[in-house]
């Protein structure tokens, strides 16, 4: 049995500041094509990517009248996850939607 009179002492070592840098974000891009129809894509953008309606319907607009549109900003993993999923339920609903993923620019 230890004697409660007598404390041990602990050593710490205080390691040197890391810095934590921001994860590289991704953006999640429709293309417009002549085949998928706008009512579809503001679906994917309401179901897949949770945007309101009125915001997905701005994103398909600007999709159907400039060829291409953001439907979101992610870390890499989710806008793989989120680019995989659009590009099956495009693929379920036989419309050739692309979808790619391309890295934010830096600042």
């Amino acid at each position: 049995m230890s004697d409660p009179s007598v404390r041990e002492s602990t050593l710490t070592k205080t390691q040197a500041e890391q810095q934590v840098q921001r994860p590289r974000m991704w953006r999640v891009l429709l293309h417009n094509d002549d085949y998928t129809t706008q009512e579809f894509v503001v679906w994917i953008l309401e179901t897949l990517f949770h945007k309101p309606r009125a915001e997905a319907f701005a994103i398909m607009m600007n999709v159907h009248r400039s060829g291409l549109g953001i439907a979101g900003v992610f870390t890499h993993d989710v806008a793989e996850t989120k680019t995989r999923g659009a590009r099956q339920l495009a693929e379920e609903h036989e419309f050739p939607l692309l979808v790619t993923m391309e890295p934010e620019p830096d600042e």
